[in-house]
C-alpha cells in the first residue's frame, strides 16, 4: 500500500511538471505573437493562453485535457435552484487522459500592477487564500503582470501580507529552469504554493 501511494504522489509531481512546462510555454509563445493586450480583462488574457496550450498539446501528443473556467465541484453541497452558477471556478484545469489516477492541477489567474493595490490585495484574498482555505486545491497561481515593475509588484504583495502578520507568508523567488519568474510562498500544515509571474509589459517594450 506504501509503494501504491509513493508512486502516485511520483506520477502526480510528473504531471504537475508538465502542466509547467504547458503554462510557461504558452506564455513564452503568447509574449512572441503580440496578440495581448495590456487592457484586457483577466479572463480574455487566460483564454489566449489556453489556445497557446492547447496548439503545443497537438504538437506534443500528450495525454492531456484543458478546460478553462471551471466549476469546482464539492461534496456534500445541497443542491438548490441555481447552485451550478454559485460553484467556485477555477480559471485552468489540467486533467490527465486514460490514467486510472485521474490527475487533475488547476490555476488561479490574477491581474496585478505595480501601483495597484487593490488588485494586490485581491491576488492575496482571492488568490493565496483560496488555496490555503483549500476552497481551491491542487494548483498554483499565475499573476499577470500588466503594468510597472514585477519586481516590485511582488515586494508590494508581500508588504500587505506583512501588514496581516503574514510575513512567514512571503512570496520567495526561487531558481526554476521552465521559468525566471517563480516564486514559492510556505503556509500552515507544511503547505507550499507556488506563484508564476507573467510579465506582459514586455509587450510594450518590445
Amino acid at each position: 500500500m506504501e509503494l501504491k501511494k509513493v508512486l502516485s504522489t511520483k506520477f502526480q509531481k510528473g504531471f504537475e511538471e508538465q502542466c509547467f512546462k504547458l503554462i510557461t510555454k504558452a506564455y513564452t509563445s503568447a509574449i512572441e505573437t503580440k496578440v495581448i493586450e495590456l487592457d484586457w480583462d483577466e479572463n480574455d488574457i487566460t483564454s489566449e493562453l489556453h489556445e497557446h496550450v492547447m496548439k503545443s498539446l497537438v504538437k506534443l501528443s500528450w495525454p492531456i485535457y484543458v478546460s478553462s473556467e471551471q466549476p469546482l465541484r464539492k461534496d456534500g453541497v445541497k443542491k438548490r435552484k441555481g447552485f451550478a452558477n454559485k460553484r467556485a471556478r477555477i480559471d485552468l484545469t489540467f486533467s490527465e487522459v486514460g490514467s486510472p489516477l485521474k490527475c487533475k492541477y488547476h490555476m488561479e489567474a490574477k491581474r496585478l500592477k505595480e501601483k495597484d493595490s487593490g488588485l494586490k490585495r485581491r491576488y492575496i484574498d482571492t488568490g493565496i487564500d483560496n488555496f490555503v482555505s483549500k476552497k481551491y486545491e491542487n494548483g498554483c497561481l499565475l499573476g499577470y503582470v500588466l503594468e510597472g515593475d514585477l519586481h516590485r509588484t511582488v515586494n508590494g504583495i508581500n508588504k500587505l501580507l506583512k501588514k496581516d502578520d503574514r510575513e512567514s507568508e512571503f512570496l520567495k523567488a526561487k531558481a526554476y529552469m521552465l521559468h525566471n519568474f517563480y516564486f514559492e510562498s510556505d503556509h500552515e500544515n507544511s503547505f507550499i504554493l507556488k506563484h508564476f509571474m507573467f510579465d506582459f509589459t514586455l509587450l510594450h517594450s518590445a
